[in-house]
């Protein structure tokens, strides 16, 4: 479960880096709305770095 949810944060961190790359090729690009889509894509990133964290390591021995 952890694992599809990890997939989807980082497609969709992918869909916004995309977004991000689109919208400053064009010739007066919006940097309000580029401002707005770095922080929901530093948010993806904190929020899949929490959930990699939770998760059990397979090199940790457990007891």
């Amino acid at each position: 479960m952890a694992d599809r949810y990890l997939e989807y944060l980082s497609r969709e961190h992918a869909r916004l880096e995309d977004k991000i790359r689109q919208e400053s090729k064009r010739p007066r690009p919006d940097e309000v709305l580029i401002a707005r889509l770095k922080k929901l894509k530093l948010a993806l990133k904190d929020q899949m770095q929490s959930w990699a964290g939770t998760r059990p390591s397979p090199d940790r021995l457990t007891a």
